[in-house]
C-alpha cells in the first residue's frame, strides 16, 4: 500500500483538530508532522479528546523540518499568515492545501477584500479545491486553494442551474452557520451569552465571501448579496439561495442529473437541514420553483464539507488515491 507523509500546520485550531481526526484513520496519509504557532507540547495537552486514541508532539513550525519529514502540507492558518509558508514549501518540492483564502481569487480581487498579495507568482498557479468543478486539474495540482464554506453551499447549489439564470438579475444567498464557522479566537459576538438562544446576522452585503461566490460562479460581484448568520448551534451550515430563471425545467431532475456522478451530493425531495450533514462530508441540496424565481436549500459541515474532509478529498486527488478515501459518512443524529 502507498503510504505518503503528511505534516499539519495550524494544529491548534478547529479545522485543525477535524483534518487530525480524519487522518489518524487514513489508511494512506501518516502524519509525521504536527505544528501550532507555539510547539513544545503533546497534542493530548492540546487536544484532550486525542488522548487514547493518537500521541505525538506539536512542533513550533519549521520548514526544513517539514520538508524532511512530509511530501504533503495542509496548512490550517489564517490569511496572509498562510501565504509566509506556501512559496518556501513548493520550493522545497512539497505539495500544499491551504484552506485560508490566500489562493482562492485572482489577484486585485483578493487585495480589494483582503489585503496586500506577498505570493503573487504561486497564486497563479493555485487550484481551487472544488472537485465538482475542477476534478482533473486538483489530480495534477502542487498547490490547492481550499474553498471557503459559505461559497462551497451556494457554488454546489447553484451551479446546475447557471444557464438558466437571467442575466444581470440578482443572485441573493441567505446563509446560516454553526458558531464554530466564526473560529476558536474568543470575541464579544461568539461569546456564549450573546450566541444562545439568539440568531444574528453579521456583515450583512460586506462579507468577504461574497467575490469567492462572484468569482467561481462568474456573475458580476455587484449582483450577489450576501447575508451570513450564526445560530445557536455549534456545527453546521445551510444556504438559501434566490435567482431569477428562465427556461421550462424540473429543478430537481436538473439537479439529480447534474450530480448523478458525484457520491457526497445528495438531492433531496424537501428541503435540508443541518443535523443530517453535521460529521459528514456530504452536500444535501433541495431547489423549488414558482414562476421565475427559484430556491435552492444546500447544507454542509462547515467545518467538513466546508473546510477539513474538503481539504483531504483534494488531497486525496493529488495524491493519486481514491478521493473519497476516509471521508466521513456518518451524521452526528441525533
Amino acid at each position: 500500500m502507498n503510504v505518503t507523509n503528511v505534516a499539519i500546520i495550524g494544529a491548534s485550531g478547529y479545522t485543525g483538530l477535524e483534518l487530525l481526526k480524519i487522518l489518524i484513520s487514513h489508511p494512506n496519509f501518516n502524519i509525521t508532522y504536527v505544528a501550532n504557532s507555539e510547539g513544545s507540547m503533546r497534542l493530548k495537552d492540546l487536544h484532550p479528546c486525542l488522548d487514547g486514541v493518537y500521541e505525538c508532539d506539536v512542533q513550533k513550525a519549521d520548514i526544513d523540518e517539514i520538508a524532511k519529514n512530509s511530501e504533503l502540507v495542509f496548512l490550517a492558518l489564517p490569511h496572509k499568515t498562510a501565504m509566509a509558508y506556501v512559496k518556501p514549501l513548493l520550493q522545497k518540492g512539497l505539495k500544499v492545501v491551504d484552506l485560508s483564502a490566500d489562493y482562492r481569487l485572482k489577484l486585485d480581487v483578493y487585495e480589494e477584500h483582503y489585503c496586500e498579495h506577498t505570493d503573487k507568482e504561486n497564486l497563479t498557479h493555485a487550484v481551487y479545491g472544488l472537485p465538482e468543478l475542477f476534478r482533473q486539474k486538483i489530480k495534477s495540482a502542487k498547490l490547492i486553494a481550499n474553498p471557503g464554506c459559505y461559497p462551497t453551499t451556494a457554488i454546489l447549489g447553484a451551479l446546475p442551474f447557471m444557464k438558466y439564470k437571467k442575466e444581470d438579475s440578482a443572485f441573493i444567498v441567505d446563509a446560516k452557520s454553526g458558531v464554530s464557522g466564526a473560529g476558536k479566537k474568543l470575541s464579544d459576538v461568539t461569546h456564549f451569552v450573546n450566541v444562545n438562544d439568539n440568531f444574528f446576522a453579521y456583515n450583512p452585503l460586506g462579507h468577504r465571501h461574497a467575490p469567492e461566490i462572484a468569482e467561481k460562479l462568474g456573475i458580476d460581484f455587484e449582483n450577489v448579496s450576501f447575508v451570513p448568520h450564526l445560530v445557536s448551534a455549534t456545527r453546521g451550515m445551510v444556504s438559501s439561495i434566490y435567482m431569477q430563471v428562465n427556461g421550462d425545467f424540473d429543478p430537481l431532475a436538473v439537479l439529480k442529473e447534474y450530480y448523478k456522478d458525484e457520491k457526497f451530493v445528495r438531492i433531496r425531495e424537501n428541503p435540508v437541514d443541518m443535523k443530517n450533514v453535521a460529521g459528514t462530508h456530504f452536500c444535501d441540496i433541495f431547489a423549488k420553483r414558482k414562476g421565475d424565481t427559484l430556491f435552492i436549500s444546500c447544507a454542509i459541515d462547515n467545518l467538513l464539507k466546508g473546510a477539513s474532509s474538503a481539504a483531504v478529498a483534494n488531497a486525496n486527488l493529488m495524491m493519486g488515491y481514491d478521493e473519497h478515501t476516509a471521508l466521513p459518512i456518518i451524521a452526528y443524529v441525533p
